[in-house]
């Protein structure tokens, strides 16, 4: 059984002036309800002021929480912050720490939202307000839920929030695959950085996801993933510069699963970028891909507790290393 998690207040009234696609969350939701896949539903609470305020300057925090955002925080952020949106604010993170905890509990689970990864300290930006990745992971370390964490990002962004945001911390590693010359235009430096040429493909994609990403997961030995699982480098992306097709895409998901299953290691997935005219394709290719992920772990029968024991219960005659070299 796939566990996923939603909140009513993820679909949240377009605010005016808005391109952004705020019926996506909900499409996705349905999609799921529809689909073949045994599928158990977890509603998240909101996530504490205080928990977000960890990791968000406590103003920005509180402008949001009053639905009173400055003018040039707005621009950033990319749409008007309203009473609604607010509260949909605060209640993603609440989802990405809940399917982070069922994830420990199960192996893997999804929320059908989140992967703000552009949102930094004193602002939002790109469309993100609160970065629910960094919260998330903030929060799970600090109550001792895990002792590292690896945020993996494959948007076809940058996850220059996220990485802004947790540098210099020894429990909780970036690693972000992106097109180099898509937003933002400054890149912030995670961990570890994948920066792809315009027009990849599925194979030099896959490559290069495969050369990076296995090594990092081997040095730093998480005891979980919180993938940032951005369909935005689909070819006809209107946001994206890659070429993954729909193939590639269920690929990719695929890899990622599977190496984490084969570590022994809980995934949690959000879900980030995507883009289109037509927001049922794009909500498709984000169901999609939670059904490929989830089916990966479903076949591999990883819910048994002793499968996700602390890595060092696991693993015996490994060095654990988590000072991964920033590049």
């Amino acid at each position: 059984m796939i566990a996923v998690v939603h909140h009513p207040d993820y679909v949240a009234p377009a605010p005016a002036r808005s391109t952004y696609q705020w019926n996506k969350n909900g499409l996705i939701r349905d999609l799921l309800r529809t689909s073949e896949a045994d599928i158990s539903w977890h509603e998240p609470e909101p996530m504490p002021l205080e928990w977000i305020a960890a990791v968000h300057d406590p103003d920005y925090v509180a402008q949001i929480a009053a639905a009173d955002v400055p003018r040039e925080k707005t621009r950033r952020i990319g749409f008007p912050v309203t009473a609604q949106v607010a509260t949909r604010a605060i209640a993603v993170p609440g989802g990405t720490y809940l399917a982070a905890k069922l994830a420990l509990e199960r192996g893997f689970a999804a929320n059908s939202a989140g992967g703000s990864h552009h949102a930094l300290a004193h602002t939002g930006a790109g469309f993100c307000i609160f970065n629910d990745l960094a919260i998330a992971a903030h929060r799970l370390i600090e109550e001792g839920a895990v002792a590292r964490i690896l945020i993996v990002d494959c948007d076809v962004h940058q996850g220059d929030g996220t990485a802004a945001l947790m540098a210099g911390s020894a429990e909780i590693a970036t690693y972000s695959i992106h097109a180099e010359k898509n937003f933002p235009v400054r890149k912030a430096r995670s961990t570890l950085d994948v920066p792809l040429a315009d027009g990849i493909g599925d194979d030099d994609y896959m490559a290069a996801l495969a050369e990076t990403l296995t090594p990092m997961l081997d040095r730093f030995r998480p005891e979980l993933i919180l993938y940032q699982a951005g369909v935005d480098p689909f070819e006809a992306d209107r946001l994206g510069r890659l070429a993954l097709s729909s193939d590639g895409l269920i690929r990719r998901e695929r890899f990622v699963a599977q190496t984490a299953v084969e570590r022994g290691i809980p995934l949690a997935s959000t879900v980030g970028g995507g883009y289109g005219t037509d927001a049922m394709e794009v909500a498709r290719r984000h169901a999609d891909a939670i059904l490929a992920l989830g089916g990966v772990f479903e076949k591999h029968s990883l819910h048994a507790p002793s499968a996700f024991l602390p890595l060092e219960e696991r693993v015996t005659g490994v060095e654990v290393r988590p000072d991964i070299t920033r590049t």
